[in-house]
């Protein structure tokens, strides 16, 4: 997936690190695939399962 990053994406990256505690940059990706309407983030470092803003589910690569 290619996104653009834009002022939008950059507040939305600030909302999500205040509120979810991830870095900045993971908190970027976030953001951007909030704004593209995807429904899952696969990642092997964030919490399998956590929903963020009630539309994107996070899945741990490695959780079993």
């Amino acid at each position: 997936m290619l996104a653009d990053v834009n002022e939008r994406t950059v507040k939305k990256a600030l909302f999500v690190h205040g509120k979810y505690g991830y870095s900045y940059y993971d908190s970027l990706m976030i953001a951007a695939v909030l704004e593209n309407g995807c429904d899952y983030l696969l990642s092997e470092d964030m919490v399998d399962g956590q929903v963020i803003e009630g539309t994107l589910t996070v899945k741990n690569i490695f959780s079993a």
